[in-house]
């Protein structure tokens, strides 16, 4: 099929249509096919939680259909570590390795003694780089300390070749890593990738396509028979309601576009261009595409994870999928996929109060940053300094540097002090106790908080302290000003994620059972025949293989 045939063929699914038809019986499954496949499609669905995916699981009728009908199911699936947001998350995927290892500690850490004035880094910039900062920078994957499974690959076979897109540049980096053949993420202006990277013809058209796209008004979506009960407003506040939207939007508005299925169909119509335009998969060796479908977590954060704008997303993106694995059939490509999300979500408190959740609350204002500098400097006589930097109310948090060693003890025993004495805390971690705890071990359902802390916990970029609020308590103060919703937390509703694995051949099965997100890299590797050093990651190998056989033997 023809680069514009395919493009538009995906994003006719972000029009009203009906449901992707799920093909006839296919023939029994064998136990295992004889070779490796020659390609790997690796999908991350930014904040498709275990929840999203147990919830709407009866509903599916296309790609997602597919994948657990006909799939090894794993619906327990772990982000095992505490710091459960975009960035650690997609660094696992494809590394085998924890943030403990990857380096990915957060979104966003901070350095202190960073040579410019803003000390926040974020996780995907070179910060070295003269001029920028956390929100103005040169992307990058120079903070990713380990190979993913393509750069493996590569260093295997050089003839491999290593594709990553996704809707944020951080999902696209850490899993393609610093060897991918290419990287593009979205922007207002279309895919972009690195500084100084040409575009080439390929992804001038697919921009062609999106300006296009984004250049017409949007009447939205209709809404799906299952998500009518979804469908009452919820009260944020400041006359401001979530729970009714249709993803409707006026000609050029790319924030509603991000936030919308339409931003998941275009990136998927990219990843089967790039497919066919590159003949990924047509070659004697495997060669590996990683897929970042962000438009989940937008559409979370802006109106929460249980209304009736996530109910249309997650029908939506099940229909695109369907779409997408549709083109890689009928060109006859063998193809093994494995999709995951990077974290779960949890939903605004406003609406869980109204569905009989009434402890749900929003977090104190005092936990911030600011209000605990305020707070700690006049207990500590250290009043008008910045003594606690910190992301927001939860996760890491830094002491300025410039105190002197008695100040800093001070500042230490007073912010602890206020911070466990606070109703909504759960646990307050220093630097040395979680520096002295092994890293952690066995079932991820069954780990300690220190243990899920330590899963995050690199020492040159984690803070002075780690805090850990209570469970229900959302880590958002004022809901009207963007994000509704959010998650980072180290609860199982941020924690919990499916992994699903599929190719043809193989006999489906369901692992209630705990796994974890760094077991998809040994897996896919043993696959492939690509050997890895059992020392070099902390997964696992999966054996995909029902009955008897082990597709996981020698590994």
């Amino acid at each position: 099929m023809m680069l514009r045939k395919a493009a538009a063929a995906l994003l006719l699914a972000t029009c009203a249509m009906p449901a992707v038809a799920r093909p006839g019986a296919a023939p029994a499954p064998q136990s295992a096919p004889a070779t490796a496949p020659r390609l790997i499609v690796a999908i991350a669905v930014d904040q498709f939680s275990a929840d999203l995916f147990s919830e709407y699981r009866r509903y599916y009728e296309g790609g997602l259909k597919r994948l657990t009908a006909d799939g090894i199911v794993f619906p327990r699936g772990y982000q095992s570590h505490a710091a459960t947001e975009t960035c650690p998350g997609h660094s696992t995927i494809l590394t085998g390795s924890r943030p403990s290892r990857t380096g990915i500690i957060a979104n966003t850490w901070f350095d202190l003694k960073a040579g410019r004035e803003d000390k926040a880094i974020y996780c995907a910039e070179d910060e070295t780089q003269p001029g920028t900062s956390s929100g103005a920078y040169v992307a990058s994957p120079v903070h990713l300390r380990v190979p993913t499974l393509g750069g493996r690959m590569k260093a295997a076979n050089p003839a491999t070749r290593v594709v990553s897109v996704a809707g944020k540049d951080r999902a696209a980096i850490m899993m393609g890593g610093p060897t991918a053949d290419q990287t593009w993420w979205l922007s207002p202006k279309g895919y972009v990738s690195y500084k100084d990277v040409p575009t080439p013809p390929l992804i001038a058209k697919v921009n062609a396509v999106f300006a296009q796209r984004l250049a017409q008004p949007s009447p939205g979506f209709d809404l799906p028979p299952q998500c009518v009960a979804k469908d009452f407003p919820v009260d944020i506040g400041a006359g401001q309601t979530v729970g009714t939207g249709r993803f409707a939007r006026e000609a050029g508005d790319f924030r509603i576009f991000r936030a919308s299925p339409e931003q998941d169909a275009l990136t998927l119509a990219l990843a089967a261009s790039v497919i066919e335009t590159m003949g990924l998969g047509k070659q004697a060796q495997t060669d590996i595409i990683s897929i970042g479908l962000s438009a989940t977590d937008y559409v979370g954060h802006a109106f929460g994870t249980e209304g009736a704008e996530s109910c249309i997303q997650i029908e939506r993106l099940d229909q695109e999928l369907g779409a997408f694995f549709a083109l890689l059939d009928k060109d006859g490509i063998d193809y093994a996929v494995v999709l995951t999300a990077d974290h779960g979500g949890h939903d605004l408190p406003e609406r869980h109060r109204e569905n009989a959740m009434p402890m749900e609350q929003r977090v104190d204002e005092a936990l911030t940053p600011k209000a605990l500098t305020v707070a700690v400097g006049a207990k500590t006589g250290l009043a008008g300094r910045k003594l606690i930097w910190g992301d927001g109310p939860m996760g890491d948090l830094y002491f300025d540097t410039a105190l002197t060693p008695s100040q800093r003890a001070a500042v230490e025993a007073e912010t602890l002090r206020t911070l466990r004495a606070h109703p909504q805390v759960q646990a307050v971690f220093t630097k040395a106790e979680i520096a002295a705890s092994p890293s952690p071990s066995g079932p991820p359902e069954s780990w300690s908080l220190l243990q899920e802390a330590r899963a995050s916990f690199d020492p040159e970029r984690s803070g002075d302290l780690l805090l850990l609020l209570k469970p229900r308590i959302t880590p958002i103060v004022d809901p009207t000003r963007g994000y509704v919703a959010t998650h980072g937390s180290p609860w199982d509703t941020d924690r919990r994620v499916p992994i699903l694995f599929w190719r043809k051949g193989l006999r489906p099965f369901e692992q209630p059972l705990g796994v974890e997100t760094v077991d998809i890299l040994p897996t896919l590797a043993a696959l492939i025949g690509l050997p890895v050093p059992r020392g070099e990651i902390d997964g696992r190998c999966l054996d995909l293989i029902a009955g008897e056989g082990d597709s996981c033997a020698g590994r």
